[in-house]
């Protein structure tokens, strides 16, 4: 198992769909990376100027959205998996 330090979150990506609204199949070469996933594991948080722990906003299993230059791709036990700091991501889908 691997845990993120500090304020940095282990996130899978979330695939999204093979064909456009009109029903064209989208080949692997055309795809675009996806920007959604779901959060697998997080650090325990940063700290401010005075030692205090500051509580990260996600939690493991949230689906989140995040930037398209986000984190680092990571290959943890054959799967591909993202390591990013939690300020790279946009919002957590509802």
């Amino acid at each position: 198992m691997f845990t993120p330090l500090h304020d940095r979150v282990l996130v899978r990506r979330i695939e999204g769909d093979d064909k456009t609204s009109g029903g064209l199949i989208i080949p692997d070469t055309a795809k675009e990376k996806p920007q959604e996933g779901q959060v697998v594991s997080v650090g325990t948080g940063a700290r401010d100027d005075t030692g205090a722990r500051i509580a990260m906003d996600v939690k493991t299993g949230d689906k989140i959205l995040f930037g398209k230059w986000s984190g680092s791709d990571i290959k943890i036990d054959g799967e591909d998996l993202m390591i990013m700091k939690e300020s790279d991501i946009l919002g957590i889908i509802a």
